[in-house]
């Protein structure tokens, strides 16, 4: 059971959402099949061809008897946050992160990173160094190399600054994981996030700020003797490790990383069955004090935030108890969070409401 009440003040008459925060994430779909409807031409024969695996975390191309990965990402108005506490050195933490746990999901291992650094003027050689420390500690701990990267200067396109990357990975083409074998009755297992990760900070940025707190402030209602900013600011956890280690391993039917619009990443997987999170893991105290600060409806922290999910394997519940038990041995914080079953969608148990909540 959940330790902490998420409750907030449902009572009150203005209720902060990611949308009024200035993040839709419909409209963003929108956006997005408005824009990929345009972009059909792929190239026709040999090496590179892209293989048939749309709407997932990472896109693959044909190469031999391999296939290459490639996914990019951001760090998104995270940098915003470390701008104003004057820390730049776990954000490339979070870009390599956001990029090497989506090549995962399909099975691939990551190789390579290049990142692109867009500033609005000249930086600090401090703030330079801080980011390149960042990105640095990411690919150790994804195992990767970070072979190349741009820097631009765009003062009339730019405020502050945007840190973004690209991921190649590559995975034999019959050990490919599309999610395309979960089964009803297989298990959901949960990796546990270090935090917020780096989705929802656009919520989360003004839900205190509009409470009159600034970042450097103590975090309200907390014994942690840690700084808004800095709980902010801990790095999204990277799973690349953990999950190769399983998926070499154990017969794993689907992966997903839980990010941005929060548990409904998982949807990414196929839609035909129901993904029924009965065992969700204690939301980060972090999540708590978002909520009661900016009296957030619990439904919208799920749709906007990890709430402590941050990864999730699925497999037969024979080999999910063996996956719990590898990664427990790993000290990695692991556990069956849910289950597969019929229907379609979504449907997570809130253990503080005690009720269901469906997408």
């Amino acid at each position: 059971m959940y330790k902490h009440n998420l409750r907030g003040d449902d009572n009150m008459s203005e209720v902060m959402t990611y949308s009024k925060a200035g993040v839709d994430i419909e409209e963003e779909n929108k956006f997005i099949s408005t824009l990929i409807k345009n972009i059909k031409y792929t190239r026709k024969k040999g090496l590179g061809t892209a293989l048939n695996i749309s709407g997932h975390y990472a896109g693959l191309i044909e190469f031999g008897d391999y296939a290459l990965a490639l996914a990019t990402d951001g760090v998104g108005s995270k940098v915003m946050v470390a701008d104003e506490m004057q820390k730049w050195d776990t954000i490339g933490i979070d870009c390599v992160a956001m990029n090497v746990n989506d090549i995962i999901c399909v099975g691939a291992e990551p190789l390579a990173f290049v990142d692109y650094l867009a500033i609005e003027k000249k930086m600090s050689p401090e703030k330079a160094e801080q980011i390149g420390i960042g990105l640095n500690r990411g690919a150790e701990l994804a195992n990767i190399s970070i072979i190349g990267g741009e820097t631009a200067s765009l003062p009339e396109v730019i405020k502050g600054f945007d840190l973004a990357g690209t991921c190649l990975g590559y995975v034999n083409k019959d050990k490919i994981i599309t999610g395309e074998n979960v089964e009803i009755g297989d298990v959901i297992v949960g990796l546990r996030s270090s935090g917020i990760h780096s989705n929802g900070l656009t919520l989360a940025r003004k839900v205190f700020k509009n409470a009159g707190y600034s970042f450097h402030d103590s975090l309200p209602d907390s014994d942690s003797g840690l700084t808004i900013g800095e709980a902010l600011l801990e790095p999204t956890r990277i799973y690349v490790r953990d999950v190769l280690h399983i998926i070499k391993r154990y017969d794993v039917h689907g992966l997903a990383h839980i990010s941005g619009s929060g548990l409904r990443k998982i949807l990414r997987l196929p839609k035909e069955v129901e993904f029924n999170i009965t065992k969700p893991f204690d939301p980060h105290e972090i999540f708590r004090i978002i909520r009661k600060v900016g009296k957030l409806e619990l439904k919208e922290m799920y749709n906007t935030f990890n709430m402590g999910l941050g990864f999730c394997i699925v497999a037969s519940e024979e080999e999910g108890k063996r996956i719990v038990d590898t990664l427990r041995k790993k000290k990695a914080d692991a556990q069956i969070v849910g289950r597969i079953r019929e229907g379609k969608g979504l449907k997570y148990l809130s253990f503080s409401d005690l009720v269901y909540n469906e997408f």
